[in-house]
């Protein structure tokens, strides 16, 4: 049986500790992670297109996104003891990443027709709406 991360959180025996949706935790870890991948990916197409020196800054903010977003899955999944100011720390930052990489793909996915970084641009989108709805819900 396959299961999620909603599953790992709900079943967590300091699920209570948290002050915030384990649904929006669950969305939120999910979109990092995606995310991370598909950036990891869009830099791997990016190094195949012929002009991919002009494509350098894409690459940069490719890797940059995909590794904060996958720290802020890490850390956001972690439920004994969390340290509430970090997190939010962490997700704000992950939200700027995710901004910064989906300006640069969707400039590339308009002005080159890249495909793969019109999808990166998609998730780099997904997630930074996911830290946001995080981030709301941490507030609340």
């Amino acid at each position: 049986m396959l299961h999620t991360v909603d599953d790992m959180i709900t079943t967590h025996p300091r699920n209570t500790s948290l002050s915030f949706s384990a649904g929006a935790l669950a969305e939120c870890v999910d979109a990092c992670f995606e995310c991370a991948q598909i950036c990891t990916s869009c830099a791997d197409a990016c190094l195949s297109e012929d002009r991919v020196a002009h494509l350098a800054a894409c690459i940069r903010k490719n890797l940059d996104c995909a590794d904060i977003c996958a720290a802020t899955g890490r850390v956001l999944v972690r439920q004994t003891q969390p340290v509430m100011a970090l997190l939010r720390a962490q997700v704000e930052a992950c939200m700027a990443a995710c901004q910064v990489c989906a300006v640069e793909c969707e400039r590339h996915a308009r002005e080159m027709n890249m495909q793969h970084c019109r999808i990166c641009a998609e998730s780099c989108r997904r997630c930074e709406m996911a830290c946001q709805s995080l981030l709301g819900a941490m507030s609340a």
